[in-house]
Formats: C-alpha cells, sequence, structure tokens
C-alpha cells in the first residue's frame, strides 16, 4: 500500500512504529499536495487516503493526527498543523499554544489529548479505520528533542512526568496516539 503522508518526520514515525507488518509504499513525489479542509481527523485522512487511490491506483493509507485541549475547547484539534497560521512552524504552534494556556499553570486545568485517525482505502472501495488516544498534559515549557510537533510539551499519563519530546523512539511508540491507531489498524487487517 502506498503511505499517503508527505510529512517525512510522521513517514519515518509511521514506519518505525509498522515495523515490517505492511510493505509500504512511498508517496510518489508527483503527487500534489492534499487540501485537508475536512472538519474532523477521518475526514482529513480520507481525503488524502482517496487522493492517493486515485493518483496511484494503489491500495492507500493516511493518517490524520493532532491535539486536543480541553481548556481550548479541543483546540488546536484538526488545525494543529496550522494552529499558528498557514506554513507555521512546530515552534510558532507550540508558542501560540503556550501562550493560550499561559494563565492555566495546574496540570488539571492543561488536561489534553493527542488523537490520530488511521484509513485505508481499496480500489475495490472498502476502507478500514482506526482510531488511538493518548491523554496527559501540557507542560509549561518545552523539554526535550526528540520527535515533533507538539512533543516537546505533551506529557503523557503513562511517561512518569516526561514529555514526548524527552521520551526514547520505541518508548513513545508504545504509548502514543499513533501506535495506538496503527496497532488496532493492524489488527483489523489481520482480522479481516
Amino acid at each position: 500500500m502506498v503511505l499517503a503522508s508527505a510529512n517525512p518526520k510522521k513517514v519515518a514515525e509511521l514506519r518505525e512504529i509498522l515495523d515490517h507488518e505492511i510493505d509500504l509504499v512511498p508517496r510518489p513525489p508527483e503527487v500534489p499536495e492534499v487540501v485537508e479542509d475536512a472538519d474532523t481527523f477521518v475526514g482529513n485522512a480520507r481525503l488524502k487516503a482517496a487522493a492517493l487511490l486515485a493518483a496511484t491506483g494503489i491500495a492507500s493509507v493516511a493518517d490524520d493526527s493532532g491535539l486536543e485541549v480541553d481548556a481550548l475547547d479541543g483546540a488546536p484539534g484538526v488545525w494543529s498543523a496550522r494552529y499558528a497560521g498557514e506554513g507555521a512552524t512546530d515552534e510558532a504552534n507550540v508558542d501560540k499554544l503556550l501562550a493560550a494556556l499561559a494563565e492555566r499553570p495546574d496540570p488539571a486545568d492543561r488536561r489534553a489529548r493527542f488523537r490520530c485517525v488511521v484509513v485505508l482505502q481499496r480500489p475495490d472501495g472498502s476502507e478500514v479505520v482506526a482510531d488511538g488516544t493518548c491523554e496527559g498534559h501540557i507542560a509549561p515549557a518545552p523539554r526535550g528533542a526528540g520527535g515533533f510537533g507538539y512533543d516537546p510539551v505533551f506529557v503523557p499519563d503513562d511517561a512518569d512526568g516526561r514529555t514526548f519530546g524527552e521520551l526514547g523512539a520505541e518508548e513513545k511508540h508504545a504509548i502514543s496516539h499513533r501506535g495506538h491507531a496503527l496497532a488496532a489498524f493492524v489488527a483489523q487487517l489481520r482480522d479481516a
């Protein structure tokens, strides 16, 4: 199956998590970027999978993921990559998030979760959808150099107070939203 993501950091993480479970074909470079204008993670993942299926004729797998902060009514949500505007850097998105939460130092007021949805679309019209979440809270400042996006400020409940940015890749994958979604995805493929 062809992998729909054009984000090299996400592609590397998906490959690490799947670890030879599925033979993934890289996204062809000539396939244009997909406009992610759905208002749900599953909607955006479907847009990407459908675009790659149409462009290649090969079963296509896509994911969409993001951070949901309770005190911000679920923001940044599906706009996580564009929270500070189109083309925003990870640092700009994190800075905007921390500014929005500056008056909420108590971790109980900073509850959040990462959410991921994986969609496979096949040429026969069938589809597989799996999702995963990871509960935690937002740290007051970035910590750690690992991962990408909001990883340096997200403290998962199952990581002894460390951020995703402070965890090793294997530790992160075992508890992350993407790790959970991909495990559910592979299980569905095996059961089919």
